[in-house]
């Protein structure tokens, strides 16, 4: 074999292999960069879910606490919220969000309170926070899932 062939064969395999290490490297850049958006706009989407669930449970249970008669709209809601959750596998917080919505249909059975009761209820710290455990359980996992 000539070595004219040898020195074009051999420029031609490093350029080659040049050529696909650079776009091996290119695409595992694009590859990463995209898991990385989509675990960004997942961990968004379950910001989301949790801060709309704490405001419309605060609101139901403020309502229950003065009214007696539930929105059935807002609970279907709430309750929808829940399985959205399930459906993102936010375990604790679903267990922790189940028990925030008996605690809310509870209090629409319980007695009505009044501002004085609210005021004493606040003084005692008694039964005002139905969403910590919820709150600290979504914290934990939302923790757990945003990219390091």
């Amino acid at each position: 074999m000539d070595i004219a062939y040898v020195s074009a064969i051999s420029a031609l395999a490093g350029s080659v292999i040049g050529g696909l290490t650079s776009g091996y490297t290119t695409w595992l850049t694009q590859r990463s960069q995209a898991r990385a958006g989509q675990v960004a706009h997942d961990l968004a989407r379950r910001e989301d879910l949790v801060r709309d669930f704490i405001i419309a449970a605060s609101k139901m249970y403020g309502d229950a606490m003065v009214n007696n008669e539930p929105k059935m709209p807002e609970l279907v809601d709430l309750y929808a919220m829940v399985s959205r959750m399930r459906v993102l596998g936010m375990t604790r917080s679903v267990v922790c969000a189940e028990k925030v919505m008996d605690s809310i249909i509870e209090t629409y059975f319980a007695p009505n309170r009044t501002v004085a009761d609210l005021r004493e209820i606040v003084k005692t710290g008694g039964g005002v926070d139905p969403l910590k455990d919820f709150s600290e359980a979504s914290r934990h996992e939302l923790h757990a899932f945003a990219p390091l």
